[in-house]
């Protein structure tokens, strides 16, 4: 990119979006701005390459997204190798524990209880679920936006968007029920 004023534009523009967007997908802000980073590294070396077939928000979505799904993809890469180290016996795995301390420790616990119910329910649902779901939620990107980011159609969107609120529900609805038993 030749011109760093526009790309500071952009990312003045895009960066609260796409950390929001990555945070979707990752449930760590710090994992979500590492990746927001990599999102503005990946628009500044591959600017001359937008084709302007959408918009430009519609691209760096579609990079956040691919990003946050290829760290995805490592950490549960991560996790088999771990569960197979334990396995063998092997215990030279790195584990960091840190400790959080809240005003409100039992009003933020029962928030992180419910964010986690909420994400752990999310990362159960077919990817082009979480993912429609995700730019709808958290993003608020209308129908079309998403169907370009996704490169589907709008009746694929809406179809996604209502079966993945239908797996949510019926999946919250289980955590809770077994809460009141």
């Amino acid at each position: 990119m030749k011109n760093t004023a526009i790309f500071q534009q952009l990312m003045n523009d895009y960066k609260d979006k796409v950390v929001n967007t990555c945070y979707g997908f990752l449930h760590n802000r710090e994992d979500a701005e590492d990746v927001a980073q990599e999102v503005f590294l990946e628009v500044y070396l591959s600017y001359h390459r937008f084709r302007g077939e959408s918009s430009i928000a519609t691209w760096i979505y579609r990079i956040a997204v691919n990003k946050s799904l290829d760290v995805c993809r490592k950490r549960n890469t991560q996790k088999r190798i771990a569960f197979f180290k334990k396995l063998i016996h092997i215990d030279q795995i790195n584990t960091k524990e840190i400790a959080q301390y809240e005003d409100d420790a039992l009003t933020m616990m029962e928030n992180r209880e419910r964010t986690k119910v909420l994400y752990q329910a999310l990362d159960k649902i077919p990817q082009n679920q979480h993912i429609a779901i995700t730019l709808s939620k958290f993003e608020d990107l209308t129908v079309r936006e998403i169907s370009k980011v996704m490169d589907t159609t709008e009746s694929a969107v809406e179809s996604l968007l209502s079966r993945a609120k239908v797996s949510l529900k019926k999946q919250l609805e289980n955590y809770f029920r077994k809460i009141d038993e």
